[in-house]
């Protein structure tokens, strides 16, 4: 489906004489940037769940969360990433010359296909934190927020009689960025989105306003969630002409042509992804009474993860039950790192919620989270007490690590 304002539109500007010229290739570049940064942020976040990151001894002195040049390059080509050693070097050489990896004792600016370490600049606390950069995580980070499923600001409306989807109103725009202490007052929201709007990170819907407190429409320019493929950084072509505002990790309901059918589908991504097997940062809260979590019949025919409406539990349990002394349950943690795409488990219930489902191939199946087990805290905060859609906030507004305890009941 075509959607109204979906970033291809961007980087024309039409007549506009504040987005041709200089102004427009400055736009293009942002663009580009950006891209560069979400496709970095991607593959480190899935280095990191394979562990093809880790910390590793040479000459006796231990170098923390870094890789193998070399090993790198065959796991790209390993998971079709790369077509041949050749292309590898040039993609990582695109993060290099980005300041997004680098050989960890500065001593090699080529990326090479050798027994080199790297490590990307986000795992050493070195990345660059120029104003571009500040802009791009700042936006970033109220895009999720705004995806969160409790989250109504994001909408399908209508402007000069043309309909744009997950579009927000300016005015209440600010009013929201005040409520959720993004801003202090609204003209420092203002002035917030004034810079969004400067680095191409949201644009009016048909590209002909300013940021203007307003009843006027605004959306997001690209779309953080998209799983970016490592080609594209070789792509003269700007991602943002081709991008949908729908990921394939990114459920949405089906369209009202299958009112029938209350199952959530992934959207079809490009016949190289081969797999889409469940839901992984959208299953927080979105299935619900909807049904099942489903990958998309075109893709494979490996077996989706059920998200059973129903609850797993085989009986009621209270939290004064999982705290009496001598209660036959066992305390576990998890250290969970989301992945490009979330978590990959999905929470229910309510004082306490319970874990109802669990992406076999996700990061919490890695870390060991099963179902039937119940929530006590999140990030050390105690949570057995709140109901599953105050859970799903924590997670999704908080960072992509989380540490959570659960309680599980003891095999008789």
């Amino acid at each position: 489906m075509e959607e109204g304002g979906s970033g291809g539109s961007g980087g024309s500007g039409g007549s506009d004489s504040s987005t041709s010229g200089s102004g427009g290739a400055q736009q293009r570049e942002l663009e580009r940037m950006a891209e560069v940064l979400v496709t970095g942020e991607q593959l480190r976040l899935r280095l990191h769940e394979e562990k093809v990151i880790k910390d590793r001894r040479h000459h006796l002195k231990t170098y923390p969360n870094c890789f193998v040049a070399k090993e790198l390059i065959d796991w790209l080509i390993e998971h079709k990433e790369a077509s041949d050693r050749e292309t590898a070097i040039k993609l990582m050489q695109k993060l290099a010359d980005r300041g997004i990896i680098h050989h960890v004792c500065d001593e090699h600016k080529e990326f090479k296909d050798v027994k080199l370490f790297y490590r990307f600049r986000k795992d050493d606390g070195t990345f660059p934190l120029d104003n571009e950069v500040k802009a791009f995580m700042r936006g970033q980070r109220l895009y999720e927020k705004l995806m969160s499923p409790e989250n109504t600001l994001l909408q399908p409306r209508e402007e000069e009689g043309v309909k744009y989807e997950r579009t927000f109103m300016a005015s209440e725009f600010l009013d929201w960025l005040v409520q959720e202490g993004e801003a202090t007052t609204r003209k420092e929201a203002e002035q917030l989105c004034h810079r969004l709007m400067e680095h191409g990170i949201i644009q009016h819907v048909s590209n002909k306003h300013p940021f203007v407190d307003s009843n006027l429409l605004y959306q997001f320019r690209m779309n953080f969630r998209r799983r970016r493929r490592l080609m594209e950084l070789l792509s003269e072509k700007s991602p943002s002409s081709q991008e949908t505002h729908d990921s394939p990790f990114c459920l949405r309901k089906q369209s009202h042509d299958n009112r029938k059918s209350t199952s959530f589908m992934s959207v079809s991504p490009s016949k190289e992804i081969k797999i889409v097997s469940a839901v992984r940062r959208s299953s927080m809260s979105s299935c619900g009474s909807s049904g099942y979590f489903s990958s998309s019949p075109t893709l494979s025919s490996s077996p989706p993860v059920l998200c059973n409406p129903k609850s797993v539990l085989k009986r009621p349990v209270t939290s004064e039950e999982l705290l009496t002394p001598g209660a036959p349950y066992a305390r576990k943690t998890f250290t969970i790192v989301g992945d490009a795409v979330g978590w990959g488990f999905v929470v229910r219930g309510s004082k306490p919620c319970h874990i109802q489902a669990v992406d076999p191939s996700g990061p919490a199946a890695a870390a060991g989270m099963k179902v039937c087990q119940f929530v006590v805290s999140v990030n050390g905060l105690n949570v057995l007490h709140v109901d599953y859609r105050t859970v799903s906030n924590l997670i999704l507004t908080g960072p992509r690590t989380i540490v959570m305890e659960v309680m599980e009941e003891l095999e008789c």
